[in-house]
């Protein structure tokens, strides 16, 4: 053994006890899982900024002082009729795709070691899911880069959305399949509520037990406004199946103003746009102390 490899071996022996030896023994995963990290926290970033702006739009819309509510995908249309609103919409998008590799890294990679039993696929899962979703709402962002007059994109949405509907009342059976999609959507916005009230939220942040415990509450009111408003974006999709009508299926921010016109709307549309709020803050929480463990090889978990 030469005089390098005695000093790797004395080296790795210490490694354990001084944390700066470690970083110049084993430098080569650093950088990256860095990058991971950083990428994933900007994600955070992005997603506190479209749920902060969705549940502002929506409470104005509550209260009276808007036409409309607002969606994520609505809150993109906002942004972009704002004063430099391109530049935003470059930097909302840049981040909704940070945080997508970040779902990717959670799903397919395990990085947050949920496992291969049937509650960890499950959770995998629904970590593939929600990274799905921001990467159309990212996609979004960037499409209205090219739109002159961002204003028109929400009547757009919605003229996709009834074509998109259409399409499927054209295939065979198309009404029941149209009708599954519905009572998915259902479910998923059951399950946000039941998650939000059941799950430990505060298990992955770095705060002291004390602020981990006054933010907890943010997290669960997110997760059942998040879940609630799923419910009459997916009522509408089961009436156009029931009726096969396209037109009956309506965009998310059209299922919120269908939600305002119900009795006791504005009310419940209140407490849902507070919900967005909590979400969109815990989300700029989580940002700054979720525990963020990059895998450590980027095999299958």
């Amino acid at each position: 053994m030469n005089i390098i490899d005695t000093a790797r071996v004395r080296l790795d022996r210490w490694a354990h006890r001084i944390p700066l030896v470690k970083t110049l023994v084993t430098p080569r995963h650093r950088p990256v899982h860095h990058a991971i990290e950083t990428a994933a926290r900007i994600g955070y970033g992005a997603l506190g900024f479209v749920y902060l702006s969705a549940g502002v739009l929506t409470l104005l819309a509550a209260l009276g002082v808007l036409d409309e509510a607002a969606g994520s995908q609505e809150t993109t249309v906002w942004l972009a009729a704002q004063p430099l609103g391109r530049v935003w919409l470059l930097l909302l998008g840049l981040g909704l795709l940070a945080f997508f590799q970040w779902c990717v890294l959670q799903s397919v990679f395990d990085a947050d070691h949920e496992g291969r039993s049937r509650d960890g696929l499950m959770k995998r899962a629904g970590q593939g899911a929600n990274g799905l979703v921001h990467l159309v709402l990212a996609l979004t962002a960037f499409r209205l880069l090219w739109i002159d007059r961002p204003v028109q994109a929400r009547i757009e949405g919605a003229v996709a959305t009834h074509d998109a509907a259409a399409r499927v009342l054209a295939f065979p059976s198309g009404d029941l399949l149209l009708i599954a999609i519905g009572l998915t959507i259902v479910g998923i916005g059951i399950g946000n509520v039941v998650n939000g009230l059941r799950a430990d939220f505060i298990g992955r942040l770095t705060c002291s037990e004390t602020l981990c415990r006054r933010l907890a509450p943010l997290a669960k009111a997110g997760n059942v406004a998040k879940g609630v408003s799923l419910l009459p974006l997916g009522v509408f999709v089961v009436l156009g199946g029931l009726r096969s009508r396209a037109s009956e299926v309506r965009t998310f921010g059209d299922a919120l103003d269908g939600l305002a016109a119900q009795p006791a709307g504005p009310w419940v549309l209140g407490c849902v746009a507070l919900g967005f709020i909590a979400f969109g803050v815990f989300s700029f929480i989580e940002a700054r102390f979720r525990r963020i463990s990059p895998p450590r090889d980027l095999s299958v978990g």
